[in-house]
């Protein structure tokens, strides 16, 4: 599958998708006026490269400053691709970075850590 490299926007964020490298990263703000345009690719490609990687190790690094509600049910789907790819056997780990004083972001990476048991999710606060 070929690299993905998606400069932030004014409302989306960078997607730094390194598939051959196995390792994936999203950073930035995140309310796109059409969420389902912006994420929709990225998670059909997300779900085919999660078929070709079985039994490899995967790393997903998301450092959102801000996402509205359309964005983060397409960021709950992109963990949900993940969970489902650890659950056949690629080992898949996500890092969810916030900063000290942000403890919406913080909480949200709670929330989605909550819905995983066989991804490893670590948060790490910046």
């Amino acid at each position: 599958m070929e690299n993905k490299f998606i400069p932030a926007g004014e409302r989306s964020p960078e997607v730094d998708f390194r598939y051959d490298q196995n390792h994936l990263a999203m950073r930035g703000e995140a309310y796109p006026e059409d969420a389902a345009a912006f994420f929709g690719p990225l998670l059909k490609d997300l779900a085919a490269y999660c078929e070709t990687i079985q039994g490899q190790e995967l790393l997903i690094a998301f450092q959102m400053a801000y996402f509205n509600t359309s964005s983060a049910k397409a960021l709950m789907n992109m963990v949900q691709i993940l969970e489902s790819a650890a659950r056949s056997g690629t080992k898949v780990a996500i890092r969810w970075l916030f900063t000290e004083d942000d403890d919406v972001i913080r909480e949200f990476g709670e929330d989605f850590s909550m819905e995983l048991e066989h991804v490893r999710f670590q948060l790490v606060q910046v």
